[in-house]
């Protein structure tokens, strides 16, 4: 099962020549956010609606160096965190999804 992490253009570019790639939320809640595929939709609407494109990175779980827990949200849903940086071997993909004309 592949697990998704929402990135603006601007935060991919700046670990473009790493790899490994370290989302702001790591270092404030020492986890990277991440979700399942029924979930990106919801993810996309309440925290990117005013983004006018995102990238969305599709990760292997099984390729990650990191620790990867499926924990409970504050609304009881649970989404996948990954417990440290994603190593980039571990994504798969690339998407980019442009927001302000699906709105």
């Amino acid at each position: 099962m592949i697990i998704y992490h929402i990135v603006t253009p601007e935060v991919w570019e700046k670990y473009k020549d790493e790899n490994e790639y370290a989302a702001e939320s790591l270092e404030a809640e020492n986890f990277i956010h991440c979700s399942y595929r029924h979930q990106l939709d919801d993810v996309l609407d309440r925290y990117y609606r005013n983004q006018e494109k995102v990238l969305i990175l599709h990760i292997n779980p099984h390729l990650l160096t990191a620790k990867l827990v499926a924990e409970p949200s504050t609304k009881g849903e649970v989404y996948p965190h990954i417990y440290g940086r994603i190593n980039k071997t571990a994504i798969v993909e690339v998407q980019e999804r442009r927001l302000w004309n699906q709105r």
